[in-house]
């Protein structure tokens, strides 16, 4: 095999990472944009020492899954790698691939159920972040998502997954910007004004909060004009903030952040809590669906334990503790981002909870430096999972029970395998479809010690 050969092939599954899987003489090829069912003739673009890549020609045969994306710009922008799968069917592919790293990876013989849908598969996503540039010709401000495995922007005008009121903030900045002299910015020179362009849109209310992401360390005038024309244009808009990068990296979002106009948070509500939300807040992307995992995990604590004491790990905005804290006699959230205890502590006051104690730390050193245990803790870790140091201290400090909520199959059973070799046992795992028509899948798992 070699690069260039064309082959007809029957797509057997889907990978991890939403490509579909098929087999020439016994080496595993990748194929994307397919489905498990389709035959199809593909071109051999790259050839490894155990796998292939390839891209389709020519689908001969479709599986009797695939639909017409109901967005046109899907396969160019790559957003949305299974919008062209009907959606139950993406659903049974989670399931497989979180079955596929539980048992592979994480050696763990336990079975998993289909994944709960999404309430909402269109205009569910609420945290908008687009990176912007600027045309050399024309000149014209481009923003949207980067092209698959590119940093060449999709100049995207229409998105159904996010709200309808957000496109059009989006090109009303394209449009004005360059009225204000803010320029678009290029990502090889580390020129121009304008990075990025982040929206935070509520579920609750329908309030909208806008960060212009700039490359520069200070507001300067035109700026200012800038971000009140933006406020003044929608009624939706809660307020609009400026935070300044001017490092060359990828982070999109650097600590200094300052509202030019209205205020810094739009307010979400969970279930019966209200919760803020502000321009680098953790914080799901689809709420609606975030609500079916912290209704699922309230659920089981009720139903299994009464007034236990809890430790909210990883806490963002302590949603976790603040959530389940009317089931708890306490509850401890450990966050090391400022901005996020400082927004916890609002929600708190607004909430009217005094069960809930926040601690600004990493969670593995809060844990060193204390002695008591927990009933129950909850892990909820970015998407790179826990250290093994993380994990010994969460054994050494639970008694009873850890829920870990997880946003990557593979660590989840990484970390799962580290646990069982420990003596822990694994109880379930409930996946949930926060991210619709694409491969991420979010888990939780309830683990005995």
């Amino acid at each position: 095999m070699k690069n260039n050969d064309e082959y007809i092939v029957n797509i057997e599954k889907m990978s991890n990472l939403g490509t579909g899987i098929a087999r020439v003489d016994g080496i595993v090829i990748f194929v994307k944009n397919t489905c498990p069912e389709d035959i199809v003739k593909i071109n051999i673009t790259k050839v490894n020492k155990n796998f292939a890549n390839a891209e389709v020609i020519e689908i001969i045969k479709p599986s009797k899954h695939r639909i017409t994306p109901f967005c046109p710009m899907q396969k160019i922008c790559g957003a949305c790698q299974f919008q062209f799968i009907d959606y139950d069917y993406q659903l049974h592919l989670k399931k497989q691939i979180v079955e596929d790293s539980i048992h592979n990876i994480g050696k763990i013989d336990i079975p998993i159920s289909l994944p709960i849908p999404s309430p909402e598969i269109k205009a569910y996503r609420h945290k908008i972040q687009y990176p912007v540039s600027q045309t050399k010709n024309s000149e014209r401000i481009l923003a949207g998502y980067y092209k698959q495995q590119t940093h060449d922007i999709v100049n995207i005008k229409y998105c159904p997954i996010q709200p309808e009121i957000c496109d059009k903030i989006i090109q009303f900045i394209r449009d004005n910007a360059l009225k204000y002299k803010i320029s678009g910015y290029n990502e090889k020179k580390h020129s121009g004004h304008l990075r990025h362009i982040v929206l935070r849109s509520s579920a609750f209310n329908k309030k909208i909060l806008v960060t212009l992401v700039i490359n520069s360390k200070q507001v300067f005038n035109n700026l200012t004009k800038f971000a009140n024309a933006i406020y003044e244009e929608f009624d939706s808009i809660n307020g609009v903030c400026i935070n300044f990068n001017t490092k060359k990296t990828n982070v999109i979002l650097s600590n200094k952040t300052q509202c030019i106009i209205g205020k810094d948070f739009i307010e979400e509500k969970i279930l019966d809590k209200i919760f803020q939300i502000g321009p680098s807040t953790f914080f799901q992307v689809n709420p609606k669906s975030a609500e079916n995992i912290f209704a699922y995990v309230k659920e089981y604590i009720n139903n299994n334990f009464e007034s236990p004491t809890i430790l909210d790990a990883y806490a963002g905005i302590a949603t976790f503790g603040i959530v389940v804290s009317d089931t708890a006699s306490k509850v401890t959230s450990v966050e090391e981002n400022e901005e996020s205890i400082q927004k916890a502590k609002e929600v708190l006051k607004i909430n009217n909870i005094s069960n809930v104690e926040l601690y600004n730390e990493d969670t593995t050193k809060y844990l060193k430096s204390i002695k008591k245990k927990f009933d129950i803790t909850i892990l909820d870790p970015p998407r790179k999972g826990c250290t093994e140091e993380a994990l010994n201290e969460t054994i050494k400090h639970t008694k009873k029970t850890i829920i870990y909520v997880s946003c990557n199959p593979a660590t989840l059973a990484r970390d799962l395998k580290y646990l069982s070799e420990k003596g822990c046992k694994v109880m379930s795992i409930q996946p949930f479809d926060m991210f619709c028509h694409t491969y991420h899948i979010e888990n939780v798992a309830i683990i005995k010690l």
